[in-house]
């Protein structure tokens, strides 16, 4: 993860309901952490999904990358690590990893997420506070 980049840290506590029958973080659950963290650092930002979906305006996943290295497991105490690595007018690309407190890596990911106006289902302009933001928050 590039170090040059604000990153915005967000805690994670694997509870039971997290895990498969083995005690290890189920690998469907490593998205809902990093969304989680996405959507925070959005919320750190001053920026509601509530107030976006009000004006038809919504963040969806484009694409993604995901790398599991070493599996989670129940009562870990963990950080997602989450950086914007790219602006687009329309989009923007997350580098994000999750972390134990050793800092070791246990997953990471990349994500493209694109802005849509959610009525029209089509790729639309970032709102210009919500860019300015984010192009603040990557230096």
């Amino acid at each position: 993860m590039d170090t040059n980049l604000q990153t915005f840290e967000w805690p994670v506590t694997v509870y039971y309901e997290d895990t498969d029958a083995g005690g290890v973080v189920y690998h469907s659950n490593y998205l809902k952490y990093f969304e989680r963290a996405r959507t925070e650092m959005l919320r750190s930002f001053g920026v509601s999904q509530q107030t976006l979906l009000e004006q038809n305006i919504g963040f969806v996943v484009r694409h993604m990358d995901i790398d599991f290295l070493q599996g989670a497991r129940l009562d870990d105490q963990l950080t997602v690590r989450t950086t914007i690595s790219d602006l687009k007018k329309a989009s923007l690309t997350f580098c994000q990893e999750i972390v134990n407190p050793e800092s070791k890596t246990l997953c990471r990911t990349m994500v493209k997420v694109a802005c849509i106006d959610n009525q029209r289902m089509r790729p639309t302009a970032i709102p210009q506070p919500i860019y300015m933001e984010f192009s603040l928050s990557d230096r």
